[in-house]
């Protein structure tokens, strides 16, 4: 990865015996810019670079250079070459002066008079331009961003590399002419032996981004190459050394050459997205990246060290709206999974999510968690319907967003509504874990277990440490009185959360279905002794009971968790394994309280 051509790119230039096509371009495309093998020429700026380095060229060399690219295929003769070059009132010898000009642009290109791989020479006559010209950028409309590769010797770096990789990609996806590949796609093929036209094919793609990352104390270093993927052609490459203080502009700096690159025309709702960046206090971007890297872990640790990092990036950075969104969606998901209570998850998490706003009103990722807090705490189900929908008004391409929409609106009993949104936010993240996970809650809601189970196994498959998915496959079983089953994925659901007692109260629930209601009674008891000490769940408490049959304790536990805001409540109108309780007055009275929307 980086600097050396591709061996597909180097085997299309052993020959010049052919000549170029005029369809093949002209030195006018790409404003300005041509590109042939490794080589870029910018017209404008004067510059020759190879996979994006400066070559040093004088000026009649590049002048040379330019004329013969002008006419690729044609001879260009002596006679055009010293009138625009050496005209007559020049003190210079032409025959000397264009010997040594072109010897020297072949230096530069690496070729050789008697194999010529770009500049051939006619006896007596001229020269001619023999190699290719790329004629990709105007084919791409389509673009994955491969893991950068870490340069630095400290493997604990490769949390920077996954991060910039991220960033990236999120700065590309505000390119509304543009489709990015999602960053849990692309990060399939770190390290991976696949060459880039296998790749695209497999991501659907027209080009792929690749690079390295390097850190040195507060500055960084990021070489990238935009690759043509077809054809294997290097159209693009640069590198950049900043200061990491002027990472956040860096970014976007990045996204919009290389949509320069590629033709792609900014409308200006995405000059605005863009936005102008700001610079960030290194150690805050260190701990938000950090951050990131956790939370994509999805696992009950990961979400632990995510908070302290997000933490740790706003006591650096008071003024760092995203990451009061990252800490506010860790808070709302360890609500939701009830490690820990109401009030100390959800409740902080819309707090966070409103000092997100006041910050930038513009963020999507805050207005999506503002959404996704009010949810689960307070129940504020209209307010999170217009967030839901205000956040994907700012970024239709947010697949976070949808996902959360879909689940939201499957909790709400509207499952034609629910399956759009979760279906774009797979087309958009096709490989996401949690959003398969979604997708089966929305088939389980609809009674529809065996699509649900098929889902749960996806998001297994892309993510075998996914508690929630282990946790509802084995409710899913549960519908299907397939108790030993159901046994097992709860059980692993509790390896993977860290023992988080909404997992262990699953395993109560499942033996209670099973009928063994001693086993089941064994986890109340653990229940109540975490209770002294930790937050449990009232509602999976109640749903033990409803698997007991003990209706009057089933619905004392329903009540303490509405008092309570217990964030699990919002399954109350859709939970199959609570429809024995369905035609009990106290059921109706308790969905009228909750105000779900008719």
């Amino acid at each position: 990865m980086g600097s050396s051509p591709r061996p597909s790119q180097r085997s299309d230039r052993l020959c010049c015996q052919s000549r170029v096509l005029a369809s093949v371009g002209t030195f006018q495309q790409s404003r300005g810019t041509v590109r042939f093998g490794p080589f870029e020429v910018n017209r404008q700026a004067g510059e020759l670079r190879k996979q994006g380095a400066k070559i040093k060229l004088q000026e009649q060399p590049f002048q040379i250079l330019q004329m013969l690219l002008e006419h690729p295929g044609e001879v260009v003769t002596r006679d055009e070459l010293q009138k625009r070059i050496w005209p007559t009132d020049t003190f210079v010898d032409f025959e000397q002066g264009l010997y040594n000009a072109i010897k020297r642009l072949r230096e530069a290109l690496g070729d050789s008079p008697e194999t010529p791989s770009y500049i051939e020479t006619l006896p007596r006559r001229g020269y001619r331009f023999c190699g290719s010209l790329a004629t990709g950028p105007s084919h791409i409309e389509s673009i994955a961003v491969l893991p950068l590769e870490n340069l630095s010797p400290d493997p604990e770096q490769d949390y920077f590399a996954e991060g910039m990789t991220e960033a990236l990609i999120t700065s590309l996806a505000k390119i509304g002419a543009l489709r990015v590949t999602s960053r849990t796609s692309a990060m399939q093929y770190k390290k991976t032996d696949k060459s880039l036209p296998q790749i695209a094919r497999e991501l659907n793609v027209d080009a792929v981004v690749e690079g390295t990352v390097q850190r040195f104390g507060k500055r960084l270093r990021i070489s990238v190459q935009l690759v043509y993927a077809p054809e294997d052609q290097h159209v693009w490459a640069e590198s950049y050394d900043r200061a990491l203080r002027d990472v956040l502009a860096l970014q976007s700096e990045l996204a919009r050459a290389i949509a320069n690159e590629i033709q792609v025309k900014l409308t200006p709702l995405d000059h605005a997205r863009f936005g102008e960046a700001r610079p960030i206090n290194p150690e805050a971007y260190e701990a938000y990246l950090k951050g990131r890297y956790h939370w994509n872990r999805r696992s009950g640790e990961g979400f632990g060290k995510a908070v302290q990092c997000f933490q740790q990036a706003i006591a650096k950075d008071p003024t760092y709206a995203v990451a009061y969104a990252g800490l506010a969606d860790c808070l709302s998901l360890l609500g939701a999974w009830g490690v820990v209570a109401p009030d100390d998850g959800c409740g902080k998490a819309k707090g966070l999510a409103l000092q997100a706003l006041e910050m930038d009103p513009s963020l999507a990722e805050a207005h999506a968690s503002l959404a996704w807090a009010s949810m689960w705490h307070g129940h504020d189900f209209l307010a999170s319907e217009r967030e839901f929908e205000r956040s994907l008004e700012l970024n239709p391409r947010y697949a976070i967003a949808h996902g959360w929409f879909g689940f939201y609106l499957a909790m709400m009993g509207r499952y034609e509504e629910a399956y759009t949104e979760i279906t774009r936010a797979l087309r958009l993240d096709p490989h996401s874990s949690a959003l398969h996970y979604a997708f089966g809650v929305l088939y389980w809601s609809g009674r529809r277990y065996d699509q649900a189970i098929e889902q749960y196994e996806k998001a297994l498959d892309l993510e075998p440490a996914n508690a929630m998915a282990h946790g509802f496959l084995g409710i899913a079983y549960l519908c299907k009185s397939l108790h030993e089953p159901a046994i097992g994925a709860a059980r692993k659901s509790v390896q993977f959360s860290q023992g988080a007692s909404s997992f262990v109260a699953l395993v109560g629930e499942t033996h209670a279905a099973a009928g063994d209601s001693d086993d089941a009674h064994k986890v109340l008891g653990q229940l109540q002794e975490v209770s002294k000490h930790g937050y449990v769940t009232p509602y999976l408490v109640a749903r033990i009971y409803t698997a007991l049959g003990s209706k009057d304790e089933a619905f004392r536990w329903l009540e303490i968790g509405y008092r309570g805001r217990e964030a699990l409540m919002v399954f109350l109108k859709i939970d199959p394994r609570l429809d024995a309780l369905r035609s009990d007055p106290r059921f109706g009275d308790l969905l009228r309280r909750m105000n779900f929307p008719s």
